[in-house]
């Protein structure tokens, strides 16, 4: 499993991408077309949130269209394989950095620089779980994310 604190930290992230879409294409295999491929490309350019429209634009760049739909539905395909993840506090869209690991992952947010991690937070969904069950309520998604400053941003802000 991939260090959360990586997108935190100074490191080869050419290499990190290259796992990662390594993993992605063998549980995608034939099905990742080229704008998939593209967008996912796109998210695993820096470990931050990306909007649906930052990824149209350089998917536009690349060739693919600047219509909406390219892009959410490449966006779509990729969060149901398990290959990215929404964002819902931004609204925006990460690349999965553990593809076909099972994980429950809690999103760690930079509010100044928009860098995201997935911290492991199965402890935090069985709580959840827990406490739903103890009044008779049954989770069926849950989306943990933590809006704070990365180490790198809350150095410069002190």
């Amino acid at each position: 499993m991939t260090d959360p604190a990586l997108a935190f930290e100074a490191h080869d992230h050419r290499t990190c991408a290259g796992d990662v879409l390594t993993r992605a294409e063998a549980i995608s295999g034939a099905r990742l077309t080229p704008v998939r491929r593209r967008t996912l490309e796109i998210l695993l350019e820096s470990h931050r949130a990306m909007g649906a429209y930052e990824v149209l634009e350089k998917l536009a760049d690349a060739g693919f269209g600047n219509q909406p739909p390219v892009a959410y539905r490449a966006l779509d395909y990729l969060v149901d394989q398990g290959l990215a993840h929404r964002i819902r506090r931004l609204n925006a869209f990460a690349a999965c950095m553990h593809p076909g690991e099972a994980h429950s992952p809690a999103f760690l947010i930079c509010k100044s620089c928009a860098a995201v991690a997935e911290a492991p937070a199965a402890a935090i969904h069985a709580a959840l779980g827990k406490a739903a069950a103890d009044i008779g309520f049954t989770v069926e998604r849950a989306n943990v994310e933590a809006l704070g400053l990365c180490p790198t941003c809350a150095e410069t802000e002190s």
